[in-house]
């Protein structure tokens, strides 16, 4: 999919549209605001993702990018405009929530592993209380993610007793053990020693070719390049620009992109 949109400095409001809304829409976010008591963190947040696209989301620290990816599995309420997932749309109702959690994982840029659970008991948590699945299914189909991602030697140790890549590779392992539609990722390298880096976007790489619908927070603009359909910037909770990378990279329309790229390649 090939896209290019530009918003205005002040309203927010879109003054070039590429590309008409898709109809295989998998994600549906219209108007979305939050705010912490005063601060109005995001300001109408419109964007529809679909099925089996790769969108990386950046911008500067406090820009509101963590926040709206959170939103969309609910771990963070939105006061204002519509948020659909899959066809429900996001609200109060428990239910739905629910419904969404199970379709839509997430890895954080913390691991948050249980630390008195082996990894196998970490991966195969959440598919034996949620999904009832049988222990020995679940952990047939636990080890078969942990080969996926290279660390199956590992399945019987703590994670205190392996590194932070592999244990960032174990989270991945975990969300994916619910089979989700979507995949969300909130900075997931940026805890990691430079070296371990790599062994984590390599996995994220798999998993874009796999098809999986992914929507990634991060800094790591090389991987935005290569894996990424599209590319939203957002700073001051508002997005700012949208494109695909080598018109994000190479022609980028807005001045607020062009020294956020400037800033981010020098490094």
């Amino acid at each position: 999919m090939t896209l290019s949109r530009i918003y205005s400095e002040g309203s927010g409001e879109i003054v070039a549209d590429l590309e008409n809304t898709p109809d295989d829409s998998i994600i549906i976010c219209e108007d979305v605001h939050k705010w912490f008591d005063d601060f109005h963190v995001l300001r109408g947040i419109t964007a529809t993702f679909t099925r089996g696209e790769k969108v990386v989301i950046c911008g500067p620290s406090g820009s509101g990018k963590s926040t709206f990816i959170r939103t969309i599995n609910r771990l963070e309420t939105h006061q204002r405009g519509r948020i659909i997932v899959d066809g429900i749309e996001l609200s109060d109702d428990l239910r739905n929530i629910e419904r969404i959690r199970q379709e839509v994982g997430m890895v954080f840029q913390q691991f948050n592993l249980f630390p008195h659970l082996t990894v196998l008991q970490n991966v195969t948590l959440s598919p034996i209380w949620v999904k009832k699945m049988a222990k020995s299914d679940a952990e047939s189909e636990a080890l078969a993610l942990l080969e996926r991602v290279g660390i199956e030697e590992h399945a019987y140790k703590f994670p205190a007793q392996i590194s932070g890549g592999q244990q960032q590779r174990v989270a991945i392992a975990r969300a994916l053990a619910m089979q989700p539609k979507i995949m969300l990722f909130d900075e997931p390298t940026s805890a990691l020693d430079p070296e371990m880096i790599n062994e984590v976007l390599d996995v994220m790489r798999e998993l874009a070719a796999s098809g999986m619908t992914m929507l990634v927070v991060t800094h790591e603009m090389g991987f935005a390049r290569e894996v990424a359909d599209r590319i939203i910037f957002i700073d001051e909770g508002a997005i700012v620009e949208e494109a695909a990378p080598a018109i994000f990279f190479d022609n980028p329309q807005n001045e607020r992109t062009q020294l956020f790229i400037s800033q981010t390649l020098q490094h």
